[in-house]
């Protein structure tokens, strides 16, 4: 396996873990076998472009970040971040400034 065999690999697998799936619930979802994302995100079976993006799609992430080329925006993390903001835009005002001061206590700790 090269290193971007691998850097795929170890992508997938940190994608699915950060969306919580299981191997069982991402094979059912993109109709393989279990042991097949195994192989995958162990590195002993290609991905065709096809299927990364479709892994891309089930975990909210970046082809290009899968690929090892993409920045971190595109990674778990940023999906993270943006669907934070969204559910954000969606708070009172109230409720917004009871959550900011939660992260200032956070950050202080």
């Amino acid at each position: 396996m090269d290193g971007s065999d691998k850097t795929i690999a170890e992508r997938l697998r940190t994608a699915r873990e950060t969306a919580g799936l299981t191997q069982g619930q991402t094979a059912k979802l993109l109709g393989l076998h279990r042991p097949s994302i195994s192989e995958i995100e162990a590195g002993r079976r290609k991905v065709s472009g096809d299927e990364l993006k479709q892994f891309a799609d089930i975990y909210g992430v970046g082809v290009a970040w899968l690929a090892g080329e993409g920045d971190a925006e595109e990674g778990p993390r940023g999906s993270r971040i943006k669907l934070a903001a969204r559910e954000l835009a969606n708070l009172s005002d109230d409720d917004l400034e009871k959550l900011l001061s939660v992260i200032r206590t956070l950050k202080r700790a």
